[in-house]
């Protein structure tokens, strides 16, 4: 029997493709709910390459479908390499490509460039996180100060991605980026401006500036030698933090304190915090997915922390169904056997 062609979808492709705002909205939680118990997948496999700090990381992941032939079954891998010096030569810093293999014969049916990937769903699951244990109204905000605030320290692509997902969620947000490299915080600030949803932004000139005074507060800072830099005082009383950067910004007195504290899937979080990379931090309260199974709310005082770390599952959802939307409008090309 001939095999078809293998679906080949380039960067253009996919963000072509790539579902609106809320239907990435609607993945995310759907993964993070999956994640309970109607998924497989090990903490990253990892190796270092030659030039410091940089991995390759290999994250496979299967999904249960609802039919019990598995038909609907998603099966596939992530692999994702991460080179911090790329930026001296005008290159990525992270690149990332998936596949998708049939879930009944292992056929290999697409593979993608997972950079888009990475950037909007990373994004869609700090829209989760926002979405059910964002800000409330300030202690003693009045009716004239009920804008939201809204800090991202790092202005690389995820503070990039994350902006469609900030004006969706918290229309009206004001949006400050910082960065160490300053003319990058302002390229931030300039397509925050022009971003729906967002009723301004400003660059800040440091971490703190940015955060103190800050309702919901993004850590996107790429990884490096320096953690745990962000401390208490920097924060809000009543803020929502959300790290994507696992440990590199928020210090580990920041979870300790949280009157919440959640991370995305526990076994890749023990395997992060046993290397290392979480050093000091306590266990998390649940995973965001049992969370939002048991209505957990958002307590009525303090911090909430949500560090999420990146799982494989969610590449395969969206991968999915991006292939999907990229065979209805004949996107892509065939590689043969």
């Amino acid at each position: 029997m001939a095999q078809p062609g293998i679906l080949y979808l380039d960067g253009a492709a996919v963000r072509a493709a790539m579902p609106d705002v809320a239907t990435r909205l609607e993945l995310a939680e759907r993964t993070m709910l999956a994640l309970v118990e109607d998924a497989d997948l090990p903490p990253k496999i990892g190796v270092d390459a030659r030039p410091p700090g940089s991995f390759g990381h290999a994250m496979p992941a299967w999904l249960r479908g609802a039919p019990a032939d598995g038909s609907a079954d998603l099966l596939g891998v992530k692999w994702v390499v991460g080179f911090p010096e790329n930026g001296k030569h005008a290159l990525p810093a992270i690149h990332a490509t998936v596949i998708l293999s049939d879930p009944l014969t292992g056929i290999p049916l697409a593979i993608l460039d997972g950079a888009p990937i990475t950037a909007d769903r990373t994004a869609a699951v700090s829209g989760v996180a926002i979405r059910h244990w964002g800000p409330r109204a300030r202690p003693g905000a009045g009716a004239d100060d009920a804008t939201t605030r809204v800090a991202i320290l790092g202005a690389g692509v995820q503070a990039r991605s994350h902006l469609p997902v900030i004006g969706h969620l918290l229309p009206g947000a004001q949006v400050v980026i910082h960065d160490r490299h300053p003319e990058r915080a302002e390229s931030v600030a300039a397509l925050a401006r022009t971003t729906p949803g967002i009723a301004g932004a400003r660059t800040a000139s440091s971490a703190p500036d940015a955060t103190s005074n800050a309702d919901v507060v993004i850590t996107a800072i790429a990884f490096g030698p320096i953690r745990q830099t962000v401390r208490l005082a920097q924060l809000a009383p009543h803020a929502l933090v959300i790290a994507v950067d696992y440990a590199t910004s928020v210090h580990h007195e920041v979870a300790l304190d949280a009157g919440l504290f959640l991370v995305d899937e526990r076994g890749q979080f023990d395997a992060s915090r046993s290397a290392g990379l979480f050093e000091g931090y306590p266990d998390p309260r649940a995973i965001i997915g049992l969370a939002l199974r048991q209505g957990l709310q958002r307590p009525a005082e303090g911090r909430v922390l949500v560090s999420h770390l990146g799982v494989g599952l969610a590449d395969l959802l969206f991968s999915d169904a991006i292939v999907r939307a990229a065979t209805a409008a004949g996107l892509g090309g065939r590689l043969t056997r």
